[in-house]
């Protein structure tokens, strides 16, 4: 063999490792497929602290609990910021026994988008939205910038729920926008479920407790391209475009229902009754499955439903007998599902954090049981809002103090290998991975991590 096609043969397996190990992008809320799992990379860091493995951090002014979004070689965030710093504008942890926010936060709130370079973290552009006082109040651990963008590499989608939808070209310029009526929602809790993108429509689901519906808009021109009425009061899921072998499918969490439309807004199937009061948890697809959850911590029924692609009509379970002959429901759990952060599958299993500090585990196909409820360790401050994340054969899970507990995905037990500890006071957001980094938002920072050349 020649020196030049020695050469080109040794370029082509490099070339072919990048593609198949890197992951180059991050477009949505929990990554392209909506589980929050990221290609293996050796550069990933399993350790960090607020300085180790740390390539760049920035301060990010106001307040926000959308996740990063990440397109080639940049970095894309929300944040609201309050020209009045007072206690009622700030978030808090915990639990609040469905306490909201009653009023509206005082000063002016500035709505902003930034973007940032993936290498060095400077900021490249900003643009201020929107700017006035916010229309409706909201969860007290929430924020105004609650919604994560979402990004087809040519245009970014900004959703801010009870204002509107904003899109930009990846240079920071505003194409189109289309303003949302804010309407009333459960406890003045306002919106939270991000948009998704499939081909040239945006997906926009709006659930409250005067109008909800799901709409899709073109990409190009921000045009409404169909809009379908939901009886449904206040949700915060995410939807999720599953595409499979049979068909693309929008599949979005619901109280009264979970239900599928097609790519035009006609309901394909649908399964109702068994669900919690407050529907947080987004649908993410795994296994040949869709999985789908709710579980207010309160609740005696918290769901999880495992569906099978190809189902019509309503495939609602009457009872848990049910179960055995229902074609489309693979596997159900009356008592499973976690309340504030969404499921995960790695390793052919289906990891459920739970908000009080616990996990559970089950094979993701079946849904039998590996290992029940796990306590993190106690008087570490071990609450969770932020959804795991995984790679390397370990779940991540982020807790509201700032500790990332680094979880075994292929033991039979429950096994931390090791604690990373940031000096944050508060931290809520879902991650973001991409390009041998790992974007962690805190209330404060938005942090770079990734393992440094010896």
């Amino acid at each position: 063999m020649t020196f030049p096609r020695i050469l080109s043969c040794c370029l082509f397996a490099l070339c072919s490792i990048g593609t198949t190990t890197a992951q180059d992008h991050w477009p949505r809320f929990r990554g392209a497929q909506g589980g929050s799992v990221a290609n293996d990379d050796p550069r990933l860091p399993e350790r960090w602290s607020s300085t180790e493995n740390v390539l760049w951090k920035v301060d990010v002014p106001g307040v926000g609990w959308s996740s990063p979004v990440i397109w080639g070689d940049k970095v894309f965030l929300t944040t609201v910021v309050c020209d009045a710093a007072t206690e009622n504008a700030a978030p808090r942890a915990g639990l609040y026994l469905g306490e909201g926010r009653r009023g509206i936060p005082e000063g002016k709130h500035h709505w902003w988008v930034h973007c940032y370079d993936l290498e060095t973290g400077t900021l490249t552009w900003k643009h201020e939205a929107h700017t006035g006082a916010p229309p409706v109040g909201r969860h007290p651990k929430s924020s105004y910038a609650a919604e994560t963008p979402a990004t087809d590499g040519e245009r970014l989608y900004v959703l801010f729920g009870d204002l509107g939808l904003w899109c930009y070209d990846m240079d920071g310029k505003v194409l189109w926008t289309h303003h949302i009526d804010a309407k009333k929602t459960m406890m003045d809790y306002g919106a939270a479920g991000s948009p998704v993108v499939h081909g040239d429509q945006v997906i926009v689901v709006y659930d409250n407790h005067e109008a909800s519906s799901i709409a899709a808009f073109d990409t190009k021109t921000g045009k409404e391209r169909w809009r379908q009425a939901r009886d449904e009061k206040s949700t915060w899921a995410t939807p999720f475009v599953w595409a499979h072998d049979q068909r693309t499918e929008i599949v979005v969490n619901g109280k009264n229902r979970i239900r599928s439309y097609d790519l035009s807004g006609n309901i394909l199937w649908e399964l109702g009754g068994k669900m919690s009061n407050l529907i947080i948890p987004s649908p993410f697809a795994a296994e040949g499955l869709v999985y789908v959850s709710s579980g207010y911590f309160a609740d005696s029924v918290r769901p999880v439903f495992a569906i099978r692609p190809g189902a019509s009509g309503d495939i609602s379970l009457e009872n848990e007998e049910d179960l055995a002959s229902n074609a489309h429901v693979a596997w159900y759990l009356k008592k499973g599902a976690p309340y504030n952060t969404s499921p995960i599958v790695t390793q052919g299993r289906y990891f459920t954090l739970l908000d009080r500090g616990m996990m559970t585990c089950h094979d993701a196909k079946t849904g039998s049981e590996i290992y029940g409820r796990t306590r993190f360790p106690q008087g570490e401050g071990a609450t969770f809002t932020a959804s795991p994340w995984a790679y390397g054969g370990k779940v991540f899970c982020l807790s509201e103090v700032g500790k990332t507990y680094v979880v075994d995905a292929t033991a039979d037990t429950f096994s931390i290998t090791h604690v990373n500890t940031l000096d944050e006071e508060l931290c809520m957001a879902s991650p973001a991975v991409a390009q041998g980094k790992l974007f962690l938002r805190t209330q404060s920072k938005l942090y770079c991590l990734s393992k440094r050349s010896p």
